[in-house]
């Protein structure tokens, strides 16, 4: 499996956020549940600021979250 171009490229730019300085974490309700979200979003100011969202901290144990490519997903 690749990693497509503008995954790549978002990274890339969370990379340089974070270089920066330019990075927050805040607390957002998720869109469909509105359960609340802990989102590491880069941060820009054009006037007023902009935080761009790139993705939410998991919930719980990452490690059980997540499988490694290549491996089957564990049934439930």
């Amino acid at each position: 499996m690749s990693i497509p171009d503008h995954a790549r490229a978002n990274f890339q730019t969370l990379l340089r956020a974070a270089e920066n300085g330019h990075l927050a974490l805040m607390e957002c309700a998720d869109a469909v549940t509105g359960e609340p979200r802990y989102v590491i979003c880069a941060v820009s100011r054009d006037g007023d600021y902009l935080f761009t969202p790139f993705g939410h901290l998991a919930d719980g144990n990452p490690y059980e979250a997540y499988v490694p490519p290549g491996s089957e997903p564990a049934s439930r």
